[in-house]
């Protein structure tokens, strides 16, 4: 089994900082493409930024600019990075992994998210 744990989500003032990670742990052959979505209430979930296993990023326009996506291939961890935060960031955020799991090939995962308050 695989698990995605994430962690470092909380309450900051609009203007501030966070920086989410992800981390992934089991029968872990490899990771492949990551990425982290988030979902506001009364809406639907997001895509916020992607990451291949070789860098390759990919950013939500509304996110351009501010957040940062990376990853730890040797700790199997992706990071976001999220500066000038705005009360429209408030949302659950949640990391998604695509994983080669021993003996049962690429399968994908989520999170269990992480709440993200940005106040006024």
């Amino acid at each position: 089994q695989v698990r995605l744990v994430e962690s470092g989500g909380g309450l900051v003032q609009a203007g501030g900082s966070l920086r989410l990670s992800c981390a992934a742990s089991g029968s872990i052959v490899s990771v492949g493409g990551t990425g982290w979505y988030r979902q506001a209430p009364g809406k639907q979930r997001e895509l916020v930024a992607t990451i291949t296993s070789g860098g390759t990023t990919t950013y939500a326009d509304s996110v351009k600019g501010r957040f940062t996506i990376s990853r730890d291939n040797a700790k199997n961890t992706v990071y976001l990075q999220m500066n000038n935060l705005k009360p429209e960031d408030t949302a659950v955020y949640y990391c998604y992994a695509d994983v080669m799991v021993y003996k049962l090939g690429y399968r994908g995962y989520w999170g269990q998210g992480t709440q993200v308050t940005v106040s006024s």
